[in-house]
């Protein structure tokens, strides 16, 4: 075998051994194997002692895990070779389509203009038929005219047929209203370019949830950071308002005024993805937040305040929490709304996962602390907002 068929390397060494899947932040520990950082990190924290799900080798006390470099840049290299080969699809899809519809435009209005000729040619032969009859029957005349015969004149001109019948031309033109339905020919194509547009736009988000999903992560709710109004499922999964304020240790963690809640889990690097399922309320608040915000006050929500956050209010108006608020258009309502953070890339995502779009991003966001995944389920207004907020497994879009 030579060297540089040694050094080839095979898809099954860019896999985790753990979710068996390509590798997300991937990490090496000290017997040399590879996994996703999170998976890793779940297996020790459910597994103890620790060891390499690999070799079973058994370390004292939890390896640092150290970023394996080599293969980032490969999981990178691959991710840019897949977005331009979707964004090569894109465009080549659009430009046939633009190519079509042009073709069919050309083509359309090459046949008014053929039937308009056609029509012009008719009206000029008919015409021309005209002016022959009545060249011949001036000829008839004439002749008759200079006849010295006056009985022949007379027998002549009664055996003469009736004047050939005339068109009145004055009122024939050749109508333009055969071009009339070009503007709606356009209008259609442009119309079939936007569904064309639109369905390539949805395929590109269908593998932009696909790819973030795997950034997956299980969350449970914090109860020392709820709100006293509160009611926590006993899984950590749910959340919703009552109206009886519990007695709780007032811990410097705990929201006092605005009934949100953190998930016990913070973040400081990598990615992140969950998923809340939002159906049957009227208003809610979801995001990221960092870990110094102030929970004893109402605070101004926004990135500038260490919020990162989307909304809605009064049952159908969307909004997203930047420096101005953005009213969001949606298409639809969302009944399970996902989100992704890229602490790195200072990336804030949110999607409606059933349409398999994208809501909003918040870009060079400027994470500096340990970030937490918020949710406010607001007040329940006599039962009209009653509905919890969910947090969902995450099934992966097909």
């Amino acid at each position: 075998m030579s060297a540089a068929a040694s050094c080839l390397l095979t898809e099954d060494q860019f896999l985790c051994s753990i979710c068996l899947d390509v590798f997300t932040d991937p990490v090496a520990i000290p017997c040399g194997h590879n996994f996703c950082k999170t998976c890793i990190t779940e297996h020790w924290d459910k597994n103890v002692p620790c060891q390499c799900p690999n070799c079973k080798e058994v370390f004292d006390s939890r390896p640092q895990l150290r970023i394996n470099t080599f293969i980032s840049e490969m999981l990178s290299k691959e991710d840019a070779d897949r977005d331009i080969a979707d964004g090569v699809q894109v465009f080549t899809a659009l430009k046939e389509s633009v190519e079509r519809s042009q073709a069919e435009l050309i083509d359309t209005i090459k046949e008014k203009h053929r039937k308009t000729e056609k029509q012009a040619e008719g009206f000029i032969k008919e015409l021309e038929q005209e002016i022959s009859e009545l060249k011949k029957r001036s000829t008839e005349v004439k002749q008759l005219s200079q006849s010295e015969d006056h009985l022949h004149l007379l027998q002549s001109f009664t055996s003469l047929n009736a004047a050939p019948p005339t068109k009145d031309w004055t009122e024939v033109t050749v109508h333009r209203s055969s071009y009339d339905g070009t503007v709606r020919t356009v209008l259609r194509v442009v119309n079939q370019l936007e569904e064309t547009l639109s369905k390539q736009m949805k395929k590109l988000f269908e593998a932009e949830l696909k790819r973030v999903q795997q950034s997956a992560v299980d969350l449970t709710l914090d109860p020392d950071t709820a709100h006293p109004k509160l009611i926590l499922s006993d899984d950590g999964k749910q959340v919703k308002h009552g109206d009886v304020r519990k007695k709780h240790p007032d811990n410097p963690e705990r929201f006092d005024i605005c009934p949100s809640v953190l998930s016990k889990q913070s973040f400081s690097s990598g990615s992140i993805y969950y998923e809340v399922q939002v159906k049957g309320k009227t208003k809610w608040d979801l995001g990221v937040v960092r870990e110094s915000i102030n929970r004893k006050r109402k605070n101004i929500v926004n990135p500038q305040n260490g919020y990162w956050m989307m909304c809605l209010r009064n049952e159908n108006e969307y909004k997203a929490c930047a420096d101005p608020v953005v009213r969001l258009s949606l298409k639809s309502r969302p009944e399970k709304v996902g989100v992704f953070v890229d602490y790195e890339e200072g990336l804030v995502s949110f999607y409606d996962v059933d349409a398999a779009a994208l809501i909003y991003s918040f870009t060079g966001c400027c994470f500096t602390e340990k970030i937490y995944a918020y949710f406010c389920p607001s007040l329940n207004y006599a039962g009209k907002n009653s509905a919890p907020l969910i947090i969902s497994p995450v099934s992966h879009t097909e």
